[in-house]
């Protein structure tokens, strides 16, 4: 699943009139990269969520087809559902088994793996080095396992495996995903992995005129942001 509803507000004004991830970055929208090594892994189907303005995103990517993909949409209509709801309302076209979650918004050299949660676990969450941007980290990563607490965090990419139990007992509409997420490691039931190569949340002009300037000079485009 992609995430490609919210409004970007801190983009703005380039996001006035269009959604965050078909902001252009060395030449491609955004959400050109993650389709890219989904496809390249071997992925079928994906289903991309949307709100603002995505029509724009159904006129940009069709059916799919130029990636080899079959994409559907999860239209969560004139207000985005947050992270939480929006998977919640996605999980019929989803199906009954774990899939990769990803920001439509992050850029990175991540391979997706031909991967499945260990039994019992209800996600698997890909972590990178805390960014100038966001020092402190948001989970810890300890030996292949997850938590919530700890004195070593690490960033969390936007990149995660998930079971859709994760989302059992969920009321449909607006919630985030973090503390359902949070409740999983308490239960010892999250486990992670580090990925030291690039990667850029795209959260402000000044970090997507970086990315794009990367990656249009291929001896910088492995720094990170």
């Amino acid at each position: 699943m992609l995430l490609a509803a919210g409004r970007g507000e801190r983009m703005r004004p380039l996001t006035d009139d269009r959604p965050k991830p078909l902001l252009e970055a060395g030449g491609q929208p955004l959400l050109h990269y993650p389709l890219h090594a989904l496809a390249r892994a071997g992925v079928q189907r994906v289903v991309v969520n949307l709100a603002w303005r995505g029509q724009r995103i159904r006129d940009w990517l069709g059916n799919g087809a130029r990636y080899g993909l079959e994409v559907r949409y999860s239209d969560e209509g004139a207000q985005a559902l947050e992270t939480g709801g929006g998977i919640l309302k996605a999980l019929p076209l989803l199906g009954p088994d774990a899939f990769w979650l990803v920001n439509g918004d992050v850029y990175g050299d991540y391979s997706f793996p031909a991967t499945s949660l260990a039994d019992g676990d209800l996600a698997h969450l890909v972590m990178v080095p805390n960014p100038d941007h966001h020092p402190g980290g948001d989970f810890c990563l300890d030996d292949g396992r997850i938590r919530a607490d700890g004195s070593s965090r690490l960033t969390y990419s936007g990149l995660a495996l998930l079971h859709p139990k994760l989302l059992n007992g969920q009321t449909p509409g607006i919630f985030p995903l973090a503390p359902l997420l949070i409740d999983a490691m308490k239960q010892g039931r999250v486990s992670g992995e580090l990925h030291a190569g690039a990667w850029t949340d795209v959260g402000t002009p000044e970090r997507l005129g970086v990315l794009d300037r990367a990656l249009r000079d291929p001896a910088a485009a492995g720094r990170r942001d």
